[in-house]
C-alpha cells in the first residue's frame, strides 16, 4: 500500500467517522407534562433583599381555575410582523405569532405561533413586576393576577406604545409602558410613584414562564435549546434536561441556579429559530435566574433587577427589553452593534467551530444578499473557500504528481528491501528527502474539508436563513433533505415514498444525492485503481457509501458537497497535467467495468 493511499483512507476513516456522529440522533423527548388545572403559575422571584417563595399563599396568585372564570380585556400587538396581545391580568404577553413565517411551506399553514396563554396547552408567556422589600407586603405589589387598566393607547403598534396603570390604595400607582420597534424588540418602563407618607424599597422583574417543554423540541445534539444566557460575556446554555436536574434552591423556592451580573447581560430561551429574551439595561447589574418548578412542570427565567428605594413624593422608572421572536442574523446583529445588546449575536448557536461557522455564515449571507438565491450563494462560497486553499490543494495535487512519477524508483527500493520493512522505509526517506517530497501533503487539503464541513453543516442546520430556502426546481427548502425519490422514479411514478422521520428515507435517495456519488466515483478516476484487492473495494465502496448517507442531509449540504467534489476534480487533472501526468480518466472508467479473470486453484 503506498503512502498516497494510506493518506486517502486515513482521511476518508475520519470524514466517515465524523458523518457517523452527525448520523446519531438522541431518543425524542418526553411528552409535556400534563398541569393539575388547580395548580397556581409562578410569579415573584427572590430580589436582593427579600425573597418571595413560590406557593399560592406567598405570592397571592389565584387557582388557575378562579382565573378562568374572570373574563379579563386583552390589548391588540398588531405590527407588520407580528401580532398577538397583551392580557390585562398580570400584564402579560401572552400571545404572539411571527406574520413572516409559517409552520409549514403550504400555502394555507398557520403562522408560527410564539407565545401562548397560560391555559393553553404549552403555555409561554411574559410577564412584569415588583417583588417587595421594607415596608411592602405581597399584595401591595402588583403580581400575576394583578388587574390592570389600560389607561393611554388602544393597541400596541410600532408608532404607538400602552401604558398600563395600577393603583396599590395603599399610596402607591404603578405603571407599565410598553413599546414596540418594527422588528422583535419591545421596550418595558416600570414607573412607581409614592404619594404615601413612607419610604418603601422594591425590586423590578422580568419572568418567561414555559409550561412544559416545547412540541417540537429537536433534542438534536449539535443544536442547543432550552435556557440561554449572557452574563458578564459569559455565555452559558442549559437544556431542560438539566434545568429539571437543578438542585433546590431555598432563596428562590424551587429548583434554580443564578448569577449576579456586574454589568451587561440577557436570559431567555431559544428554541431551533425563536427567542424570547429578558434584557435589563446594559451597564447595570441584575440577577440572572433559571428556574423549574417541579410541582407543576414550569421552566422560567428570569432577571432581577435592583432593590429600588423610594421616598414619600418620589418617582422611579427602570427600564428593559423583551426581544421576543425568530433569529435573524442581521436583525439580531443590529441589536448587538446598533442597540449594544452585549454578546447578543451568540444567541444563535455558532458551536464549537464558531471562528469557522460564523466568518462562514457572514459571507454566505452577503453572497446571498448579492446574488438573491441562496442555493448559488452556497456554490459561490463553495468556489471562494477552493480559492483560499488553493495554494495548500497546488502543493497537495504537486506532491501527488511527483510521488507518481518517483512510482518506478519506490518499487525498485521495494524490490532490493525485500522483507526488511525497516530498510524499506529508510531508503523511502532518503529517497523523499533527495527529491523534496513530502508524503503526507497530499491528504491535507481532504482533513482541511472536515471542519470546513462540519461548520457548514451547522450553519445549515442552524440558521434560519437556510429555513424553507429554494433554490432550484423541486429543491423548495435547502434546510431539508431532498425530497425527490429514486423509490418512485422521481416523481413519475405515482406513489408516497418514505418520509425523513423513517429510517427507510436512507433507501429513497433523491437527485442530489446520486449526483453526488456520481461526482465521487468521478474524482476518483483521476488516478487507476489501487493493486491492493482491499484498497480496491474500499474506494469502489466509498462513493456510494457516502451517497446513502447524505441522502438524509440538508440539501444544502449536498449542494456544497457536489460543487466541492467538482472543483477539486478540475482543480486536480489541471495541476496533473502542468507537471506533465496525463490522468487517463476514460480509461480508469473501462478498466473499472472489466471483469477481473479468475484465479487458478
Amino acid at each position: 500500500m503506498d503512502d498516497n493511499n494510506k493518506n486517502l483512507i486515513l482521511a476518508t476513516g475520519l470524514s466517515l467517522a465524523v458523518l457517523l456522529v452527525w448520523m446519531y440522533f438522541f431518543p425524542p423527548a418526553e411528552p409535556p407534562v400534563t398541569e393539575d388545572p388547580n395548580a397556581t403559575t409562578a410569579t415573584q422571584t427572590a430580589t436582593p433583599t427579600a425573597a418571595a417563595p413560590l406557593s399560592t399563599t406567598s405570592t397571592g396568585e389565584t387557582t388557575q381555575t378562579e382565573a378562568s372564570t374572570v373574563q379579563v380585556e386583552t390589548v391588540a400587538i398588531e405590527t407588520a410582523r407580528l401580532k398577538g396581545s397583551i392580557s390585562l391580568q398580570g400584564g402579560r404577553i401572552n400571545d404572539l405569532s411571527l406574520k413572516d413565517y409559517r409552520e409549514t411551506q403550504a400555502p394555507d399553514a398557520d403562522i408560527v405561533h410564539l407565545f401562548k396563554p397560560r391555559t393553553e396547552p404549552g403555555g409561554y408567556y411574559a410577564l412584569y413586576g415588583w417583588a417587595p422589600g421594607a415596608g411592602l407586603s405581597l399584595d401591595q405589589v402588583p403580581g400575576a393576577n394583578t388587574i390592570w387598566s389600560l389607561e393611554t393607547g388602544d393597541a400596541l403598534t410600532e408608532t404607538s406604545p400602552i401604558i398600563l396603570a395600577w393603583d396599590n390604595g395603599a399610596g402607591l400607582t404603578f405603571r407599565r409602558e410598553v413599546s414596540v420597534d418594527a422588528n422583535y424588540m419591545f421596550s418595558v418602563k416600570q414607573t412607581v410613584e409614592n404619594t404615601g407618607a413612607g419610604t418603601v424599597s422594591l425590586a423590578p422583574y422580568g419572568i418567561l414562564a414555559r409550561h412544559g417543554e416545547p412540541v417540537d423540541l429537536k433534542n438534536f445534539f449539535i443544536l442547543h435549546e432550552g435556557l440561554i444566557s449572557m452574563t458578564d460575556s459569559e455565555l452559558t446554555e442549559t437544556s431542560y434536561d438539566n434545568m429539571v436536574d437543578f438542585e433546590f434552591n431555598q432563596t428562590e423556592g424551587a429548583k434554580a441556579e443564578s448569577i449576579s451580573v456586574a454589568e451587561n447581560g440577557w436570559i431567555g430561551f431559544t428554541d431551533h429559530y425563536w427567542m424570547a429574551t429578558l434584557i435589563p439595561s446594559q451597564n447595570s447589574g441584575f440577577k440572572a435566574v433559571g428556574k423549574y418548578d417541579d410541582r407543576r412542570g414550569i421552566y422560567q427565567a428570569e432577571a432581577v433587577m435592583p432593590t429600588q428605594t423610594i421616598a414619600a413624593g418620589q418617582t422611579i422608572t427602570v427600564d428593559s427589553q423583551l426581544f421576543a421572536g425568530a433569529k435573524e442574523w442581521a436583525t439580531i446583529r443590529a441589536y448587538e452593534r446598533e442597540g449594544g445588546i452585549t454578546g447578543f449575536l451568540d444567541s444563535i448557536d455558532w458551536g464549537w467551530f464558531f471562528f469557522l461557522t460564523k466568518p462562514i455564515f457572514a459571507l454566505l449571507h452577503y453572497l446571498n444578499e448579492l446574488i438573491g438565491n441562496m442555493g448559488w450563494a452556497i456554490i459561490g462560497l463553495t468556489v471562494i473557500i477552493k480559492i483560499v486553499l488553493f495554494p495548500l490543494a497546488y502543493r497537495s495535487y504537486a506532491s501527488m504528481a511527483k510521488m507518481k512519477e518517483l512510482q518506478p524508483q519506490m518499487e525498485k527500493l521495494k524490490e532490493a528491501a525485500g522483507d526488511d520493512r525497516q530498510k524499506l522505509q529508510q531508503s523511502m526517506m532518503e529517497l523523499y528527502k533527495k527529491e523534496k517530497v513530502n508524503p503526507a501533503a497530499g491528504c491535507l487539503p481532504i482533513l482541511l474539508q472536515i471542519p470546513i464541513f462540519f461548520s457548514l453543516y451547522k450553519v445549515i442546520f442552524v440558521t434560519l436563513e437556510l429555513r424553507h430556502a429554494p433554490w432550484v426546481g423541486w429543491i423548495t427548502d435547502l434546510s431539508a433533505p431532498d425530497p425527490s425519490s429514486i423509490l418512485n422514479l422521481f416523481g413519475l411514478l405515482n406513489y408516497a415514498t418514505p418520509s425523513p422521520d423513517s429510517f427507510f428515507f436512507i433507501f429513497s435517495l433523491g437527485v442530489l444525492p446520486i449526483i453526488l456519488g456520481v461526482s465521487m466515483w468521478l474524482q476518483q478516476k483521476l488516478n487507476p485503481a489501487p493493486t491492493d484487492p482491499t484498497q480496491q473495494m474500499i474506494f469502489a465502496w466509498m462513493p456510494w457509501v457516502f451517497m446513502f448517507m447524505l441522502g438524509s442531509f440538508a440539501s444544502g449540504l449536498v449542494v456544497y458537497w457536489i460543487a466541492n467534489n467538482l472543483i477539486t476534480f478540475i482543480q486536480q487533472y489541471s495541476i496533473m497535467r502542468i507537471h506533465g501526468y496525463k490522468p487517463d480518466v476514460f480509461g480508469n472508467i473501462k478498466s473499472g467495468f472489466k471483469r477481473k479473470p479468475k484465479e487458478e486453484k
